[in-house]
Formats: structure tokens, C-alpha cells, sequence
């Protein structure tokens, strides 16, 4: 059995939708995206809605809402200690219902993962099965809008905003995940250091990492894995080594495979239920338990995007602007989180918190624009 251990999980409840400030700020190097004149905006944490604690090994709830939204003492807590958090209910059903409608739509497109090369899984690991995964992607370009609006649902910013800071940026393209019954998982991967991926075991992975600095969780890559249907414990899907962000030596294969002894003790797999988020730290070890539910014929649908703080990268769609038609279909604010990576203080396009106008945070003096225009040809260095 998968050993369950006492998890925090949050229960977020939508809030009115993210905005931006307008503000005086040249619209050099911006004109594709669409941002024209929008600004940084500083805001002050508003309530978020109301939010309840449960336990992962029981499904107790707890009172809470009010106050400061984002992520409170117990929540940074957890997902320090465990690299991971479960926030529950982050989406409404009518999203859920927006979502599986497109996905809909698009099934035809979808690509399973057939070819032998395309495997996530090794030959008679544990995380191996008969049938195939199946992907899709190219949402963000869907007539339907309800991907795009992933990219500023309120209670997602709030936590990407917290653990990434302001200006926070989408960095892969997002993914639909498909399964049916017995279809392969994914072999453990990720981490601080190198692991089974062809890299000298250990060697510090700058790619991935996680830092607490004074109360501050940061991330380079985090991860969020909308759950589009319920998975109980024991059905499969994504699992995790807690506290793995913090690991001092490589995984061994062993363990990556899931054929190490003593792998069923530590491995472990939340359940959820649809409008569930995961969110995870890339530096967590994860992967995917074979699709195996107790309740026969259910399908496993998720959609998982990954965001990065403001000035960094790993994938590099952004460079395509996304891919054909996509900022067109974008509002002022999503195309914010499809900026290129680039510093908040270069009057960079940031999300304000729900229900403010926001103020702004940083503006560069028309003398220091002018000075780097006249220096290097372009008003920023």
C-alpha cells in the first residue's frame, strides 16, 4: 500500500478577477504583446474568499477566511516541509465544467505517447503499464477561452504571486494529460541534484531549485497540476517523495524506477478531486504512479501548467510569442504572464491583487530611459 501521511490542503474560493494598472511607461519592446502602456503595480493583500483546512489523511475541514490573502504560517509551513501543496477547490465547477468542454472539443488532436522513444516509463519498472499516455496541447490558441483564463484565476495568483513574487510568468506551454485504465506512469525525475537523466549523479541541477530565505519561499520552476477528475488514493497518477527539494544526494535509480524495497514506504500520492490544484516545486522529486482507479472505466484528465519568478526561464515558447494567434486571443492581463523573462524593475506588466487597481511599485525616471536610449539604441539596458 501507498503509505499516507498527514498533509495540508487548502480550500480556496475564487475572488474577483486579477487586473492591471495603467500607467505612464514606454511601450517599446511590449507592441507585440499587446501591453501598450500598462504598468508595475504594487498592491496591498486583500481577503481572497473563504478558505478551508483539511487533512489529507482524513478530509477534516477547519473554519477559516478573511484576512490577508495569499498563503498563511500553516500553508508555508507545509509546503516548505513537503515541497508540494494541495490548495482544494481552487477552481469552481463551472470552470472544471469549461475546461473538460474544451478538452472536448480537441480530443480529436490529442497524440498518445505510443512510439517506444516517447515512454515515460522504463520496461518493467513499477511506474510502467500497457496502455499510453495521451497529451494535448495548444490551448492557449483554442477559440475557448477557458485556458487562457487559467492564467489569472484568482486564487492560483495568489499562490504563484506568494512563492514566485510579483510578475511571476508562464514558462512551458501548458499540457493536457489524458489516461485510461492501465495506462503507463512516469519515472520519479526532477530534484536539485542530477539523478537517472544521464548527468553524473549528484551534481547540483541550477535549473531546479528552492530556497525559504526569511520567511520567503522561492522557487525557480513551479509546477501546477489542475486535477480535471477525481483521484482517490490508490488510483495512480502523480506522486511524490516529500521533502526531496531539500535532497543532499542523487536518487538512485533504484528509487526512480520504483523498484527500490522500501519505495512504497516513502512514495506518495494525494488524492483529489476535480478542481484540486497540486502545486509543486520542479526541485520535488515527482512522477506518476500507473493509472489503475478502483472505479472502472475513469478517465485521469489534467491540465498542468509551469510558471517561473519574473527573470528566469528553463522552456522557451516564448520565443515563438506562444505559437499563431495566441496573443490576439489574450487579454491585457494574461498577456502580462506571457511576457519574456525580464525584471519587475524594468517596468515590467505585473498582476495587481484582485479587486485593487494597484499602485505603482517601480518607474524608471525619463532620465534613465533616455540615457540608456541614447547609450545603447533602446530605452532599456
Amino acid at each position: 500500500m501507498i503509505v499516507r501521511a498527514a498533509v495540508k490542503v487548502i480550500r480556496g474560493a475564487p475572488a474577483s478577477g486579477a487586473r492591471l494598472s495603467a500607467t505612464r511607461s514606454s511601450a517599446a519592446g511590449r507592441g507585440r504583446l499587446g501591453l501598450g502602456k500598462v504598468g508595475l503595480v504594487q498592491s496591498r493583500r486583500v481577503a481572497g474568499g473563504r478558505r478551508l483546512a483539511a487533512n489529507a489523511r482524513d478530509g477534516a475541514g477547519g473554519g477559516g477566511g478573511g484576512g490577508k490573502a495569499g498563503m498563511d504560517a500553516e500553508e508555508l509551513f507545509w509546503f516548505d516541509l513537503n515541497g508540494f501543496l494541495v490548495v482544494r477547490g481552487a477552481l469552481s465547477e463551472r470552470e472544471v465544467a469549461g475546461l473538460n468542454a474544451a478538452i472536448d472539443a480537441h480530443l480529436p488532436a490529442a497524440r498518445a505517447r505510443d512510439a517506444s522513444a516517447l515512454k515515460n516509463a522504463a520496461p518493467e519498472s513499477a511506474m510502467t503499464a500497457s496502455g499510453s499516455r495521451v497529451d494535448m496541447g495548444g490551448m492557449l490558441a483554442w477559440e475557448e477561452p477557458a485556458f487562457r483564463e487559467l492564467l489569472t484565476q484568482p486564487t492560483l495568483t495568489r499562490y504563484l504571486t506568494e512563492i514566485l513574487g510579483k510578475g511571476f510568468r508562464l514558462d512551458h506551454q501548458p499540457l493536457v494529460i489524458v489516461q485510461s485504465n492501465d495506462s503507463e506512469g512516469f519515472a520519479l525525475h526532477g530534484g536539485p541534484l542530477s539523478g537517472d537523466d544521464g548527468v553524473p549523479q549528484g551534481r547540483f541541477n541550477p535549473e531546479l531549485q528552492y530556497r525559504c530565505v526569511n520567511g520567503t519561499p522561492w522557487t525557480s520552476l513551479l509546477a501546477a497540476s489542475v486535477s480535471l477528475c477525481d483521484a482517490e488514493s490508490g488510483d495512480g497518477g502523480f506522486c511524490v517523495l516529500r521533502g526531496s527539494h531539500k535532497l543532499n544526494f542523487a536518487v538512485p535509480s533504484a528509487v526512480t524506477h520504483g523498484l527500490a524495497d522500501k519505495f512504497q514506504d516513502h512514495i506518495h500520492q494525494p488524492a483529489v478531486k476535480k478542481g484540486d490544484i497540486i502545486l509543486f516545486s520542479e526541485a520535488t522529486v515527482h512522477g506518476a504512479l500507473p493509472w489503475r482507479p478502483r472505479q472502472s472505466g475513469k478517465e485521469r484528465r489534467l491540465a498542468l501548467l509551469r510558471f517561473a519568478p519574473a527573470n528566469m526561464a528553463y522552456g522557451r515558447a516564448y520565443t515563438d510569442e506562444w505559437g499563431s494567434g495566441v496573443f490576439e486571443r489574450c487579454t491585457p492581463a494574461q498577456r502580462a504572464v506571457l511576457q519574456p523573462p525580464y525584471a519587475p524593475r524594468l517596468e515590467r506588466a505585473v498582476l495587481s491583487d484582485a479587486g485593487e487597481d494597484g499602485t505603482t511599485a517601480y518607474k524608471r525616471s525619463e532620465e534613465k530611459r533616455a540615457h540608456d536610449a541614447h547609450i545603447f539604441g533602446t530605452p532599456y539596458f
